[in-house]
């Protein structure tokens, strides 16, 4: 029987165990889910917006984006998920001066560009917006989504869910805890996998034949401790982007029965702000990146990054565009943080195994079913758009099975 170890506990890691763990041909409690940071969804998969798109995708990506929203959308209406991780339809809507429109690209966050630039293709026409939205003179605001196309969630509690699913049903959960090593049969083929506790550093060996790297921004790091020696390195690069979370007496529970808003929109200073209202009262806002921030060790170490001035540029942002002009400033900042996203040169995410020979060290695997490395991550800012899709597609292709979306052209390259 395979032993399955998935490095990486944040929505990637989650969403694969789940998928896995319902297969009649993978016993739960030899899947082995490894989270190195003490708390849990420290960075992106706990603290990215949770906007869900349909349709937003390039080519390469669109199957794997469909085929995500549609999960989340059944796996929503099973569990309750309106409660339980405040699922909800929500609206695109793009607020722009004068005439612009924005342009097309896959890899439009690298360049500090909108995600409503990946919506382009839809067509435009005027609404009057959230409540909780500010409106300037001369400023228009376009619906960019068509209907059913769009959703919210909140991430957390999402991964929450999916781990506490995972837990139920057998899954051995291994946390905090850092990979330290893998080792070889009498075959040179991938036998385990040792981990060490990061409270007591206590060591152990997993059996493991078959390796998932989900470490998003950290896969890179992860994998060259594991395979020193390969000639391969994942081209996972990070972006970091700080956020705060706005309580707002115009988003309520009684505006909540329709629709959160998604709201893009420019900056006269050159970057390009993101609103999200969320069930529970909340609008998240972000929009704000760093390529220049380096990558810290672990996520947990993000915290001690936060830079108070990208905080309160986003605070400024905040008032701009949520407080009528002339009115008193009633905003509350609930949180505010910084998180680092894996994004990929292509700007769509690597999904699939990586080849033997790569390894390095004359490492093997077993073939088909039994065994392999396999890596999922660079979403960028689809990541929990693009989850439950992952963990999906990522769960047959361990198991040799067809995959539920055609994700060919997202391979590691």
């Amino acid at each position: 029987m395979s032993n399955t170890v998935i490095l990486g506990a944040g929505i990637i890691g989650c969403a694969t165990a789940y998928y896995l763990s319902e297969s009649s041909n993978t016993r739960a409690r030899d899947i082995h889910l490894i989270e190195v940071t003490s708390e849990l969804f420290c960075s992106a998969s706990g603290n990215a917006g949770g906007f869900l798109a349909s349709d937003w995708f390039s080519p390469a990506a669109s199957p794997l984006g469909a085929l995500s929203f549609k999960l989340h959308k059944n796996l929503a209406e099973a569990n309750n998920g309106a409660q339980n991780w405040g699922y909800s339809p929500s609206t695109g809507a793009s607020v722009t001066h004068g005439s612009f429109r924005g342009s097309s690209g896959a890899d439009w966050l690298r360049h500090g560009g909108s995600r409503a630039e990946a919506a382009a293709k839809h067509e435009f026409y005027d609404g009057q917006g959230p409540a909780w939205l500010a409106r300037s003179n001369g400023s228009n605001l376009d619906i960019i989504s068509e209907d059913n196309t769009v959703a919210q969630v909140y991430p957390r509690r999402l991964c929450d869910f999916l781990l506490e699913q995972c837990k139920s049903r057998g899954v051995q959960f291994h946390h905090p805890a850092r990979a330290l090593s893998v080792s070889k049969d009498l075959r040179d083929c991938l036998a385990s996998v040792r981990i060490q506790s990061t409270i007591d550093d206590s060591e152990t060996d997993i059996p493991c034949t078959r390796l998932l790297l989900t470490a998003g921004a950290w896969t890179p790091s992860v994998y060259a401790t594991l395979f020193p020696k390969s000639s391969f390195t994942p081209s996972i690069g990070s972006l970091a982007g700080h956020h705060i979370v706005i309580k707002s007496p115009r988003w309520t529970a009684e505006q909540e029965p329709g629709g959160c808003h998604s709201v893009f929109t420019t900056d006269d200073a050159g970057f390009s702000p993101e609103l999200f209202s969320r069930v529970g009262g909340e609008v998240y806002i972000a929009g704000l990146n760093d390529p220049a921030l380096r990558l810290p060790a672990t996520p947990a170490q993000a915290k001690s990054m936060v830079d108070s001035d990208s905080i309160a540029r986003l605070k400024q942002t905040a008032s701009r565009l949520m407080v009528a002009e002339g009115g008193p400033d009633d905003l509350e900042v609930l949180r505010e943080g910084l998180c680092f996203r894996p994004v990929a040169p292509r700007g769509q995410p690597m999904l699939g195994r990586i080849e033997d020979v790569k390894l390095g060290d004359g490492f093997r695997t077993l073939g088909g079913s039994e065994g392999g490395v396999w890596m999922a991550a660079g979403h960028g800012p689809w990541g929990i758009s693009h989850s439950l899709g992952t963990g999906k597609v990522m769960a047959e292709m361990i198991e040799g099975k067809p995959t539920s979306a055609d994700v060919r052209a997202l391979g590691v390259r």
